[in-house]
């Protein structure tokens, strides 16, 4: 069935990016409801092939809602996430490499030295490579509460230069992360990182591509 275009309202556009921040919840549904009954265990003691099993189903799920919702936002509303191709320029490079650095010298003290390798120190290589996958496609559905919240917020207030899309990002994942960490200071973490990301994704020019890229650096290290 052909869905046919029509004018975006701000609430389509925060329908959008609440979307895509409950595919992010689903992962807690298979963490703390599904899986434990199927394995008969918590998270906490799963061992490395149902750790695998559960990164591999979050990742289709997360793939899978991410295509719907971009899918949808076009036919819906004829909106290409994939349309900018606006020139960035110099000082938007040097602004985005200032916000990078602070992203990253964050998680260097927050997690008392590289993240990675703390990770890989941890998990040894199988759920070391799995878990990275995994924050790939953790970094889509953020990216995509980015997008519309920024387009929801533009529609009420009229201002495109403002991060609007961090702040939802902020508030949202960062509350979550609150939520299921139990850990107000890992909030506040997240929720600034949130807001940076957003920056990052005005400062260039709303190229999805780029903003992937840089986003998967700035969470992923």
């Amino acid at each position: 069935m052909n869905i046919k275009a029509k004018e975006a309202k701000g609430l389509d556009y925060l329908f959008l990016a609440l979307s895509a921040f409950v595919g992010l919840g689903i992962e807690a549904i298979y963490a703390f409801l599904l899986e434990p009954v199927i394995y008969g265990r918590s998270m906490n003691e799963w061992n490395v092939a149902q750790s695998i099993c559960h990164w591999v189903l979050t990742c289709i799920t997360w793939g899978v809602i991410t295509y719907l919702i971009v899918k949808y936002a076009h036919k819906k509303y004829n909106f290409n996430i994939f349309e900018s191709t606006r020139r960035i320029n110099a000082w938007q490079w040097i602004v985005t490499a200032i916000c990078i650095t602070i992203v990253l010298i964050g998680t260097y003290i927050d997690w008392n030295g590289s993240k990675v390798l703390h990770e890989f120190r941890g998990n040894g290589m199988p759920k070391f490579v799995f878990q990275y996958i995994y924050y790939l496609f953790e970094t889509c559905l953020f990216t995509l509460i980015i997008v519309f919240g920024q387009k929801a917020c533009e529609k009420w207030f009229k201002k495109a230069n403002i991060p609007y899309g961090g702040i939802v990002v902020a508030l949202t994942w960062g509350i979550s992360h609150w939520a299921t960490k139990g850990s107000l200071a890992t909030g506040l973490f997240v929720a600034t990182c949130g807001f940076c990301f957003g920056v990052v994704y005005l400062l260039l020019n709303r190229n999805i591509k780029w903003t992937y890229l840089i986003l998967c650096i700035m969470f992923i290290l």
